[in-house]
């Protein structure tokens, strides 16, 4: 009875190790499509922004008019660590669309400071960006503060009184010293080979070291 319980939990392993090993595959695949997107997308000319032709990290020039009373900040940190806010601003269109638009970067000493929304400009070049689900352990936005974790459409429409798509464009041209442009890159890890080699690996010897064992017995 042992002998066979041990047995079962060997092959409960194997099986285990094996599925987290093709759950990277498929990782590894989504990934490499992700990044053959962005970098399609970065290296294309930019195109009048329409929501009849939206295309995920295609570059696009818009114009509009900043709705900042309805300003929100996404608690973020820059590329050296520092805590702060992206600045995820309403625009409204020249078509009466409403489009968010994060605006860039800012220090969290600089959350009330009007200078941040001095731009002069109401023409912009930027890349659209599709609203992805949120991280489940991230905490509940903290709307009363404005304090934001995440970009939840309901919570977005809630506190704007507008109605949203599921797009971000981001901004790629300075309009404000104080206002650090967010990058768009496809350099993203991807380390999706290394564990499913792992895994595989993990497996293959549990099976092992089992036959192993078997034949000694």
């Amino acid at each position: 009875m042992r002998k066979i319980s041990f047995s079962i939990f060997v092959f409960f392993s194997i099986i285990l190790f094996c599925s987290l090993g093709t759950w990277q595959v498929y990782r590894l695949q989504w990934k490499l499509e992700l990044i053959s997107e962005i970098n399609n997308g970065l290296n294309s000319d930019p195109v009048f922004y329409s929501n009849t032709n939206v295309i995920n990290y295609q570059k696009v020039k818009f114009d509009g008019i900043f709705d900042f009373e309805k300003q929100i900040y996404l608690y973020s940190l820059d590329s050296k660590g520092t805590p702060g806010f992206d600045i995820v601003t309403p625009i409204k269109m020249n078509s009466n669309e409403i489009l968010l638009v994060n605006r860039g970067w800012i220090r969290k000493d600089l959350k009330s400071n009007k200078s941040i929304n001095n731009i002069k400009s109401k023409s912009f070049e930027g890349i659209i960006k599709k609203i992805t689900k949120p991280n489940p352990f991230k905490p509940e936005n903290d709307i009363k503060n404005n304090i934001w974790y995440s970009l939840k459409l309901e919570d977005l429409e809630s506190f704007t009184g507008y109605k949203l798509n599921n797009f971000v464009l981001f901004l790629q041209n300075s309009q404000n010293n104080l206002v650090k442009n967010k990058i768009v890159s496809p350099d993203l890890p991807n380390n999706h080979l290394k564990y499913a080699i792992t895994w595989y690996s993990v497996a293959l010897s549990i099976l092992l070291y089992f036959l192993y064992f078997r034949k000694r017995q």
